[in-house]
């Protein structure tokens, strides 16, 4: 009985040591991805959401059309940017003896207001109602422009096909408003509308009238709107008896241009 001890010591031994292997691995901390994040806190996010708001809306800088006053032309200029005005800048307003310190006092108020405003409802300055009263006239007329390309912009252009054309691709349409040019007999703005790269139409928001200069305008200025659109830039013929009416138009005309191309 004694030669058998030894061996079912050697049996309990294994046994016990097989016991201790399998209590130590049961008492091994887990691991897994859920215990992991609530010893450490919340996951980071895997990636942070960009803001949707200003999505789509692009910037834009239009003039409106002058507006005429007792005292002159107003003409103004706003950039629109989200949807909003993000500067507005008068480029005519009266001038000329007690006009100019009206104008200098009232127009930097009026610029003011229309990017605090967000539009054309604002306050006229005191003392200056007529140049108030044009500035939002020309502004709202901007604003309706700036609304016009927007939706114009959004749409897609009919007719488009995969790798069809190229030329306009990308390219919307743009309604642009040139400087007023000053001529001896009087002032000539033109406005062009613009699309896929070309001159679509063509007209003169201001020309010179009164007297002789109403027929001369009557017969130069339908010319030169067709010839702008036939040539696609200011390099058009000055209309006979109309000279300077036609110089007008032409300097008018390029600085639209030049805008369509910044």
């Amino acid at each position: 009985m004694r030669k058998s001890h030894p061996v079912r010591r050697a049996v309990l031994a294994g046994a016990a040591t097989v016991s201790g292997i399998v209590l130590l691995l049961s008492l091994k901390p887990a691991s897994d991805p859920g215990s992991a994040s609530a010893a450490g806190g919340a996951a980071p996010p895997v990636a942070a959401q960009s803001p949707q708001g200003g999505r789509g809306a692009g910037a834009g800088t239009v003039t409106g059309d002058a507006a005429r006053t007792q005292y002159g032309p107003v003409q103004v200029r706003v950039t629109v940017s989200g949807g909003k005005i993000t500067r507005a800048e008068a480029v005519q307003a009266p001038k000329g003896g007690q006009s100019d310190q009206v104008t200098a006092d009232a127009v930097p108020k009026l610029n003011r207001a229309a990017v605090a405003a967000g539009n054309a409802d604002i306050d006229a300055v005191s003392g200056a109602t007529y140049t108030s009263a044009g500035y939002a006239k020309s502004l709202q007329s901007a604003l309706d422009k700036a609304a016009a390309a927007a939706g114009s912009a959004g749409r897609e252009p009919s007719g488009s096909g995969d790798g069809a054309g190229g030329g306009g691709a990308g390219q919307g349409t743009q309604v642009l408003t040139g400087d007023a040019a000053q001529t001896q007999y009087g002032t000539v703005q033109v406005r062009v509308t613009v699309s896929g790269g070309r001159i679509t139409d063509a007209e003169a928001l201001q020309a010179p009238r009164g007297g002789r200069s109403d027929q001369v305008t009557a017969d130069a200025v339908p010319k030169l709107n067709r010839a702008a659109v036939a040539a696609g830039n200011a390099d058009i013929d000055a209309v006979s008896g109309a000279t300077y009416t036609s110089a007008g138009y032409t300097q008018s005309l390029q600085s639209a241009l030049d805008r369509a191309g910044g």
